[in-house]
């Protein structure tokens, strides 16, 4: 990336927050949950990013996404400890490609601990793919110029041989439609 003198980077200390590490296996067995916990902050950040074409302007809404992310497996980790973690080292040891079909029993218990515990249901089949509509807090960056309005002189003003053809040498493909 090539950046000049003039841009300004925001400090590393700024930058550092406490990481989510987990495996794979582990995210997928939060995902549904995950996504549907923080999905107001997460399409907050996303729709940040994408608006303003600028990640430094979106730190502090990467942070609270993190911070999300780490409260919500925190909540995981005081009520359904046991459960989840049948659920993803199922996940992990059951097949190569991390497949869910073979751990819908551990699946169905998890999915019952956060039911009762937490409250929250597994979000149906398609959830994360309807439309919805998001109402941001934060007001939408003025439209760009559309730069198709300004004058653009026609390169070619004419074709070359504007002059009539003569009928094709040996008829029209289309002799059928004429009649």
């Amino acid at each position: 990336m090539v950046i000049t003198k003039d841009i300004q980077l925001p400090e590393y200390k700024t930058l550092t927050v406490p990481e989510v590490n987990l495996s794979t296996s582990t995210l997928m067995a939060a995902a549904p949950y995950l996504g549907k916990d923080c999905e107001s902050i997460n399409n907050e950040f996303m729709l940040c990013r994408l608006e303003s074409r600028d990640p430094r302007v979106c730190v502090d809404l990467g942070k609270l996404v993190t911070s999300c992310t780490l409260q919500f497996f925190k909540k995981v980790k005081n009520n359904c400890k046991h459960e989840f973690n049948q659920y993803a080292h199922c996940i992990d040891k059951s097949s190569g490609d991390f497949s869910f079909s073979v751990c819908r029993k551990t699946q169905t218990v998890f999915d019952k601990c956060m039911d009762e515990k937490l409250c929250m249901k597994r979000p149906d089949f398609g959830y994360f793919c309807r439309a919805r509509v998001h109402k941001s807090r934060v007001a939408p960056p003025p439209p760009e110029p559309c730069p198709c309005h300004s004058k653009v002189p026609d390169p070619t003003p004419s074709l070359p041989d504007c002059k009539p053809r003569p009928p094709p040498r040996f008829g029209s493909r289309h002799f059928w439609m004429t009649e």
